[in-house]
């Protein structure tokens, strides 16, 4: 397949390799249709980078055979190798001009080699410039190939077909964000979601529409005193710096998802210490109270479904 981050409407699997584990969930249109995952041994997936690509490819093939999954997947990255930017350009209508209109801005704005990235981009509004006209405003990403690559090739190592890539963040918006359009005007704020899992990963949207993400630096490890307090700092800098931007909207709330969030005192102790109301969100969000196996931790699978889900732009 061609790399891109672009994602195509059919009933998929969404894929989430998380550190610890690999979880899958079929949707077919807003139903799930199945679901599962399995754990993955050490430094197979590290940082959210693919490391042992036979052993990853092995874990998958296990579990869509056990599991009966259908072999179209979605998958999701979320790690130190991709940048995102958000940048304003004149209004074009032409889809080829403005590919070639956000590369070039692209290869000043972002500090990596474009010739080794996928880079993609996904509109987040539009403002009036000074001068009169209506300007849009972007949300680019650039990944390094090699990285995508090595997913990729792990993935179709285990028979399956990638029919998409994503970032995690945008998935998690799609599962935890404010689905309501009207949040999207001018006036309406934004909230941070923020998923513990393999990789601790922050996004901040309004509406639909994700405005800013990063991977953060805090690794997520219940038995880390530190971890709070550490993780707080992180946020407070992320909403520093999206404030930073132009036209920016305030933050007002905070979501958590992913195994890490289960623990009730991180959602009250991250509370006290950014000064913003701190929730968990449902970790099947838009799909409501889907019946997971015995035994299996729902928040597992939040990222995967929200992969599954994709979008059309």
């Amino acid at each position: 397949m061609p790399f891109s981050l672009r994602n195509r409407p059919s009933s998929a699997v969404g894929l989430d390799i998380d550190g610890s584990f690999v979880a899958a969930v079929a949707v077919d249109g807003k139903s799930i249709t199945g679901l599962a995952s399995v754990e993955l041994a050490p430094r197979v997936a590290t940082d959210g980078e693919v490391t042992d690509p036979e052993a990853l490819s092995a874990a998958i093939k296990d579990l869509f055979r056990t599991h009966d999954l259908p072999r179209r997947v979605r998958l999701g990255v979320a790690n130190h190798q991709i940048v995102v930017r958000q940048m304003e350009m004149p209004m074009i209508e032409d889809p080829a001009q403005r590919d070639a209109a956000v590369r070039f801005q692209a290869a000043e704005a972002i500090a990596m080699p474009l010739e080794q990235a996928v880079l993609d981009y996904q509109p987040i509004g539009a403002i009036e410039g000074d001068d009169g006209h209506v300007r849009q405003r972007l949300l680019v990403v650039a990944a390094r190939e090699s990285m995508i690559r090595r997913l990729v090739d792990a993935v179709r190592g285990a028979g399956l077909k990638p029919d998409g890539i994503d970032l995690n963040a945008f998935a998690l918006v799609r599962m935890l964000g404010d689905n309501d359009r009207e949040a999207l005007e001018v006036g309406h704020t934004a909230r941070v979601i923020c998923h513990l899992g393999g990789v601790t990963n922050l996004a901040i949207a309004a509406g639909p529409v994700c405005l800013f993400t990063r991977p953060l630096q805090t690794a997520w490890s219940s038995d880390d005193d530190g971890l709070v307090d550490s993780l707080a700092e992180e946020i407070r800098l992320s909403i520093d710096f999206h404030m930073a931007q132009p036209n920016a909207r305030a933050v007002d709330s905070v979501v958590l998802s992913g195994p890490g969030a289960t623990d009730e005192r991180v959602a009250n102790e991250l509370a006290s210490r950014t000064g913003l109301p701190v929730s968990v969100g449902e970790p099947l969000g838009v799909f409501g109270d889907h019946t997971v196996p015995v035994g299996d931790d729902p928040a597992r699978y939040t990222v995967a479904a929200g992969l599954a889900l994709g979008v059309e732009r």
